[in-house]
């Protein structure tokens, strides 16, 4: 199995350790005495080895002093460092120390670019060494079903090969520099509506082939230190508790080497959880599980060699974590200049009659709030206090100095994305009398956020008010966006040009304006299709589902699989992008090589010069199939391009969509320069997972290969011919795209499981789920005034995204969050007996409440 190069435990070094180990191997072998992490759980009281397996804190793990082991530090970032200053409450939403925010996942993944991901990676894990974090909580690299998932922003793609590439990349980054990762949320956390109780209904196949592979490839080629579990359950059960996932698949199928700890308060039933290779619960519940677990040790429901396990993982990612140097990094300058550059890079050019690259002279109007105050990142659990932030306005002033006038126009207001008649008459008067107008617009924060999803993906009335007037103004108009996930443009062909950037970042401003005077290429290429209307997409039908089951009925049909298969083309294909400059593609070619060899590359199939092995992840005949075409960059601009390999096969046994993405790579050209791209095609670019002998299995037979520049701007297409002896099984899928009742129990191979219902109460019930009681009404009422309250202590003016996610968690959460989120103000032994109050024993409710409300006020002095 694949490893990076970092993955090597450091920790578990002998002391004669050989001279293949490293000079930093054995400095810090000389620091820390090393004792194998059985030996040291093999010596710990059983109470002790319960406390280790369950956070000391909010972010900390226990530590063990008798070791060595001081407690070692997690906390958030997938785009920058959410390191809190002070004690965590009970959501960990406390003021957070500074740090450079990076461009989202949503940004990132459109760069398509390894290096430069691995790049951002390596300086995320040295502000990680910088703050004293053992580990970075991230990347996230769940698949966008749905592009109005409310977290699309933190996930790169809705291909899970594009997706795996990007993550293995960032993981190899962070964990260069000495810093653990947390791969996350594993597995089919796809949207946010009731994300800690639904129950993802998905067939084997659709599950391995879309929402596992992802996590596979990163697996495999970049080894992090930790996976996240994800809240919800996968067909039944919950992640936290899923042997199948957690142990049959990551760990005895793909290798998976370090631990596995649950997204926060995602613990269900603890003993369960240990048994399916669980090993750690955050944050910390003090004690909620210890009872239990000691039950179960009792009893013989667990096993002590089964707790052994997860102690010893935990123990072995502490000694990992262990930093016995800090650095002062003094990276605020080069790291903001890296954000600058990666925002330029994942700006997608979607339209351009000619308007863009703008001069910088004449008049220039600068419509739109956000140019002033501007969409950078994301809410929630991600959201990083940013060392500075750049604003396009300031940007574009500074850029253009004496040599044009700029006049501004807010148009909206930034916060809601609302309008008047007066903001919109002043910025069509400022568009009237300018050259050139370029409009900011997008999403509000409140729009999107972690903990709720989008109802539509309709941008604000105000904003798609403020564009369509200042299009009619006569004067040529750039839109530029700053969005989480795609938005409708009903009036993307009524303006001159469009910029894609996401939320790029604390350098978005000048990063946007980098790219509208060309002094960056916009080096973007879509990471996921923007449809004409959700409505289109088949996994409209099923999203968010029900809040206690979503049924996965369209299959393979997510993204430019649909729209390519169906024959209902995106607004804007997957992959696609303009650019500043041309290229040219010439001497396409597939073919065997002729001396097969044994390839390295860190992308799989994108060529990088940063090699891990990653040949024969699936087992079966080797197969090596090479791509090549040679790319000119025609034009007088420096630029870059995209080669992207699509496979597809029209007569199978199997339901296929039109084709998949298999193999990319991004080619940076000086103009007239050129580069021969030579790619490789190994066994896992054929494969299908059967659902017969639950394998990755070869059809036999002849396969096109597409080379292109996007899922619908093919160059160069030649057929295949695959030798194989698989077994290969008929696999149907939804004829309509949709699947109906029949088509998904076929698919699914057993009937369609029935939701869970609401009553009787159980630890899994909702808020929402009790107010259907008049008591329960007047506890959730209670909750969430006191959540709320608490919400506004520690933020002195929340925004309303956040406000909103406190709402939508506190509502849709289980009732056991109480307990495990709650700092020990409320034992599960408490909870039983109001949860059996609320079943109709009311006067144990009223006495339980009572005692509940007395050990509050006692625990909070």
């Amino acid at each position: 199995m694949a490893a990076s190069p970092d993955s090597n435990d450091n920790n578990l070094r002998s002391v004669d350790a050989g001279p293949d180990k490293s000079e930093s191997d054995h400095a810090e072998s000389a620091v820390t005495e090393q004792v194998r992490p059985a030996e040291i759980v093999g010596s710990l009281d059983t109470d002790t080895k319960i406390r280790l397996v369950s956070g000391k804190s909010f972010w900390h793990l226990q530590p063990l002093p008798d070791f060595g082991l001081t407690e070692i530090m997690v906390t958030d970032g997938p785009h920058g460092l959410r390191r809190q200053e002070t004690t965590a409450d009970h959501l960990g939403m406390n003021a957070a120390r500074s740090a450079t925010c990076f461009p989202t996942a949503a940004a990132l993944g459109s760069t398509w670019d390894i290096d430069l991901i691995e790049e951002v990676g390596s300086a995320l894990g040295v502000e990680a060494l910088d703050q004293g974090v053992s580990v970075v909580l991230g990347p996230g690299l769940n698949l966008k079903r749905h592009p109005a998932g409310g977290r699309c922003f933190e996930y790169f793609s809705e291909d899970p090969h594009l997706s795996g590439k990007l993550a293995a990349a960032m993981v190899r980054g962070i964990q260069s520099q000495g810093v653990g990762t947390s791969i996350k949320h594993y597995a089919a956390n796809n949207h946010e509506s009731h994300r800690l109780v639904v129950d993802a209904i998905i067939d084997e196949r659709t599950l391995r082939e879309m929402y596992l592979r992802g996590f596979e490839i990163a697996v495999r080629e970049s080894q992090p230190w930790t996976v996240m579990c994800a809240y919800n359950k996968v067909n039944g059960t919950y992640a936290s508790e899923h042997h199948e996932l957690l142990t049959a698949i990551l760990r005895d199928e793909w290798g998976f080497e370090g631990l596995v700890m649950t997204d926060w308060g995602a613990a269900n039933d603890r003993v369960a959880g240990i048994k399916a290779g669980l090993d750690l619960e955050m944050p910390g519940s003090n004690g909620a599980f210890t009872q239990e677990i000691l039950d179960a040790l009792d009893n013989g429901a667990l096993s002590a060699d089964e707790l052994d396990r997860c102690a010893e993982r935990v123990v072995h990612l502490i000694q990992r974590g262990q930093q016995h140097t800090r650095v002062d990094s003094k990276s605020d300058d080069s790291h903001h200049a890296l954000t600058r550059r990666a925002g330029a890079a994942g700006t997608v050019l979607l339209r351009n009659t000619g308007v863009l690259p703008l001069s910088a002279k004449g008049r220039i109007a600068v419509i739109g709030a956000f140019a002033e105050s501007p969409r950078y990142q994301g809410a929630g659990s991600s959201q990083v206090t940013p060392k500075r932030v750049d604003n396009a306005l300031t940007a574009m002033g500074d850029r253009v100095g004496a040599d044009a006038t700029v006049t501004y126009a807010p148009g909206y207001d930034a916060a809601t994305g609302e309008t008047t008649l007066d903001l919109i008459e002043s910025a069509a008067r400022a568009a009237t009398d300018a050259d050139v107008a370029v409009v900011f617009a997008g999403l509000p924060g409140s729009y999107e956020s972690e903990g709720f999803d989008r109802p539509s993906l309709d941008m604000p009335a105000g904003h798609v008010q403020l564009i369509e007037t200042v299009a009619a103004s006569g004067t040529p108009v750039v839109v530029v966006l700053a969005n989480g996930g795609a938005v409708h443009m009903p009036w993307a062909e009524r303006v001159a040009g469009i910029l894609e950037c996401w939320l790029g970042g604390q350098a978005s401003g000048s990063s946007a304006v980098d790219v509208l005077f060309g002094d960056s290429e916009p080096g973007g290429r879509l990471a996921e299709s923007i449809p004409h209307h959700v409505a289109q997409l088949p996994s409209d039908r099923n999203f968010p589902g029900l809040p206690r089951q979503v049924q996965y009925r369209e299959g393979l049909y997510v993204g430019y699989r649909f729209h390519d298969t169906a024959g209902v083309p995106a607004h804007f294909a997957f992959g696609s992008g303009l650019s500043y400059t041309t290229f040219d593609w010439t001497k396409p070619s597939v073919a065997k090589p002729k001396v097969s060899r044994l390839r390295k590359t860190a992308s799989g199939s994108t060529g990088s010069s940063k090699a891990t092995e990653t040949a024969g992840s699936d087992e079966g005949a080797p197969i090596d199939i090479e791509v090549k075409v040679r790319v000119t960059n025609t034009g007088d601009r420096a630029g870059s391009d995209v080669v992207q390999v699509y496979i597809r096969r029209s007569d199978s046994v199997v339901y296929r969509p039109r084709q998949e993405l298999k193999a990319f790579t991004k080619v940076h050209l000086a103009p007239g320069e050129s580069s021969d791209v030579s790619i490789h095609l190994d066994r896992s670019a054929f494969t299908t997972w059967d659902t017969v002998s639950h394998s990755w299995v070869v059809e036999a037979g002849s396969y096109d290969v597409a080379i292109a520049r996007s899922s619908v701007d093919e160059v160069h297409v030649q057929s295949i011919s695959i030798d194989s002896d698989d077994a290969v099984a008929t696999s149907v899928g939804p004829r309509g795209f949709v699947a109906d009742d029949a088509e998904f129990v076929t698919m699914l191979g057993h009937p369609i499981p029935a939701v869970d219902p609401d009553r009787p109460f159980t630890r899994n019930s909702t808020l929402a789920d009790i107010e259907a009681t008049k008591m329960g009404r007047i506890i959730s009422d209670r909750v969430i005034r006191e959540g709320l309250k608490r919400a506004e202590h520690e933020f002195p003016d929340p925004d309303e995204a956040t406000i909103k996610m406190f709402k939508s968690a506190l509502r849709e959460g289980p009732a056991r969050g109480l307990v495990l989120m709650g700092g020990g103000v409320i034992g599960f032994d408490a909870l039983d007996r109001i949860i059996e109050g609320l079943n109709g024993e009311w006067r144990e409710l009223g006495k339980n409440l009572f005692e509940t409300a007395k050990s509050a006020i006692k625990k909070d002095g």
